[in-house]
């Protein structure tokens, strides 16, 4: 751990010409030997590839202000002292009047202040601000129960490529830096959440089926030891799932939700090592600046839902 004791209490943190993130306590430890100045070091070097897929999108923060063994809650309103230069967007409450004031994460000093009030984790939702009501990509949790593991995730993963790969859609893997795995299929075409949480539930469904011993749909607790539960139902407005590149808290170990290839979901299945699958923040850093952003297609692949799926 770097050794912070000649810095004063609260430092000016530079992340672009004129513009300071204050951090105060730099040196304490949100991880286990894992400080609150090294989360923000490593969000601004990974602000390049992080803010694309965060941009312009409604993002709910996780907050661990004493760390990850300590209480936890989640921002989603911007709170009273966040600074006038963060952009935030209001949107409707669902179940009450009034709105909520969500942080935009648009640029590198936003995505430092975050980290400086302790925001471990983005969350981002699969709509834009411009359109609330339409997802641009749909998401398949891929949860582990109790007796499996994330190799048995990636399993499913294969499984449910192929099923996609059925109807000419692509999906790209990630891991989620916890136990499982998070399959995107990108759209960045007119579709409702109807459409996609439709079609997310009859394919997880459809899996279960063919698999009944290994995968299971039903959101049901009692019926996922030793098996994987394929969650479809983050597919709706109200929802988000872990941001590519986020930290997460998950563990006393710093743990990156990464991007993956299929090659290597298969090498790390071959070889049955779940460690390949797990990227500290030095080394996702250095595969960023060797492999670049995996991700990138989600951004920008077209690709449209079949109309007999689901409806």
């Amino acid at each position: 751990m770097s050794d912070f004791s000649h810095m004063a209490e609260k430092l000016n943190v530079r992340v672009g010409p004129g513009k300071n993130v204050p951090l105060g306590n730099p040196e304490k430890e949100l991880f286990p030997g894992f400080t609150k100045f090294q989360i923000l070091s490593y969000y601004v070097a990974a602000a390049p590839y992080i803010i694309p897929h965060l941009k312009q999108r409604p993002v709910s923060l996780k907050r661990f202000p004493n760390g990850v063994q300590g209480v936890a809650f989640w921002e989603k309103n911007a709170p009273a002292f966040t600074p006038d230069w963060v952009e935030t967007f209001p949107v409707p409450r669902k179940m009450e009047t009034g709105e909520i004031n969500y942080i935009m994460v648009n640029d590198v000093r936003t995505l430092a202040w975050c980290a400086a009030i302790a925001a471990i984790e983005f969350h981002p939702f699969l709509h834009k601000t411009r359109n609330l009501d339409r997802p641009t990509m749909i998401v398949y949790d891929l949860d582990p129960g109790e007796g499996t593991d994330i190799l048995n995730c990636a399993e499913v993963a294969f499984h449910l490529k192929n099923l996609l790969e059925g109807y000419k859609l692509k999906s790209f893997p990630k891991v989620s830096g916890s136990k499982g795995l998070q399959i995107y299929v990108p759209l960045n075409s007119p579709v409702t959440y109807a459409a996609t949480r439709a079609f997310a539930r009859t394919t997880a469904q459809a899996l279960e089926r063919e698999r009944p011993r290994l995968i299971v749909s039903d959101m049901s607790k009692a019926r996922r030891q030793g098996k994987i539960f394929i969650d479809w139902s983050q597919n709706t407005d109200t929802k988000t799932t872990v941001g590519v590149y986020s930290l997460r808290a998950k563990q006393v170990t710093p743990y990156v939700s990464m991007p993956v290839a299929w090659e290597e979901l298969k090498h790390a299945l071959r070889v049955r090592n779940k460690s390949l699958l797990y990227f500290q923040p030095d080394a996702a850093l250095k595969r960023l600046a060797s492999l670049g952003d995996l991700y990138e297609p989600v951004l920008k692949l077209k690709q449209k839902l079949p109309k007999d799926v689901g409806t």
